[in-house]
């Protein structure tokens, strides 16, 4: 007897899964194809920055954070055509010791702006490992309602070891921020250190956030950052920890009295607040905007201003000549040498350093 054989079943049409599921075999999916983006010139970066285009704005940021030596001229052309366009902002940087909410303080801090119609431009700095060089950039999911909002751009950057909290672009990604029209710009640090004040370089407002009920307040903050803080502000004071947060912003309003005056007339302050209830949150800006008419009419907000892009300058004659010399044929193979020298105590890392200095003059 003869059986009549069954048509062998067609393949299920695809669908989003990585695999497909057919009676006797496991047949894989075709990968999905890349949806290569259009290029688009600096011309048209600019132009879409200047409009506010959110997406523009982003990519322009890649651009300029990029490492590639190639993308480096672009980025200065864009740079230099926003310039003009940028400055009338507030420039707010905030640092903190872990754990002290600055995140949940700079997102209460966002609604209350976009819930007067203002624009904010979140930069946020996340630490590189220095193992990997990676960031996990998880500031967009701790500013997960904040991140909605269509007047809020936040953008969160590795600052793979660039010290002062900071990331090597910072100062570049503002300056196009502002000339997006985002008049409010806020840089959260990766957190206290020895090296955060270069943070200061570039702000016109310095807040830092604290906490109660975490040891000694005073000895968990370094002094260095103490002493450039216009505002101290001690997150969670909510529910039984209100009594705590007080006890807190007493003491370190008493040790802000230690600290020598500072040059623009400011007075610096510590205030209570919370994040997660929004107590206090509307009078720390109203402390910003004080600070920010105080220092504009006596003239020191664009005298600092000034200082800041001479900084600017120097800092990127530091990076160009770095780069100049470690591109010099020659130099990464003595340095390479050099480097087994050192380590194994043949010569001293002084003596190293006059050598490449040597052969580096000899090149050029």
């Amino acid at each position: 007897m003869f059986f009549k054989t069954s048509k062998k079943p067609k393949p299920a049409p695809a669908t989003d899964s990585a695999m497909h599921e057919v009676p006797g075999c496991v047949i894989p999916e075709a990968p999905a194809r890349r949806i290569r983006r259009q290029p688009i010139s600096p011309k048209e970066l600019v132009h879409g920055i200047l409009h506010g285009d959110r997406i523009v704005l982003a990519r322009a940021i890649t651009l300029i954070e990029s490492a590639r030596h190639d993308d480096r001229a672009l980025a200065e052309e864009i740079i230099e055509a926003c310039l003009p366009h940028a400055g009338d902002s507030i420039r707010v940087g905030i640092t903190g010791v872990p754990g002290a909410g600055k995140s949940s303080l700079i997102e209460a801090l966002g609604h209350m702006l976009t819930e007067r119609r203002q624009k904010l431009a979140v930069l946020a700095v996340d630490p590189s490992s220095t193992l990997s060089g990676g960031s996990i950039l998880g500031d967009k999911t701790r500013m997960t309602e904040l991140s909605r909002s269509d007047l809020a751009f936040i953008r969160p950057s590795p600052s793979r070891g660039t010290l002062g909290g900071v990331a090597q672009r910072t100062r570049e990604v503002m300056i196009l921020c502002e000339a997006a029209g985002f008049r409010n710009v806020l840089i959260e640090t990766v957190g206290v250190g020895q090296s955060e004040t270069a943070v200061r370089n570039m702000v016109d407002f310095f807040l830092l956030v604290a906490i109660s009920g975490a040891g000694d307040e005073l000895q968990g903050i370094k002094r260095g950052v103490m002493e450039i803080a216009d505002l101290v502000a001690v997150n969670k004071a909510d529910g039984d920890n209100l009594q705590p947060a007080e006890f807190a912003r007493s003491q370190i309003t008493n040790a802000l009295h230690f600290f020598p005056a500072s040059p623009s007339g400011w007075i610096p302050k510590a205030q209570t607040c919370s994040a997660s209830t929004g107590a206090g949150v509307a009078e720390l800006w109203e402390t910003i905007l004080e600070h920010s008419k105080h220092t504009r009419a006596n003239g020191w907000r664009d005298f600092v201003r000034r200082e800041q892009m001479r900084t600017a300058m120097r800092s990127a004659i530091e990076e160009e000549l770095r780069n100049r010399f470690e591109s010099t044929p020659g130099i990464p193979e003595r340095m390479k040498e050099l480097d087994h020298s050192v380590v194994t105590g043949k010569i001293t890392p002084f003596a190293a350093a006059r050598e490449l200095l040597n052969l580096y003059s000899l090149k050029k």
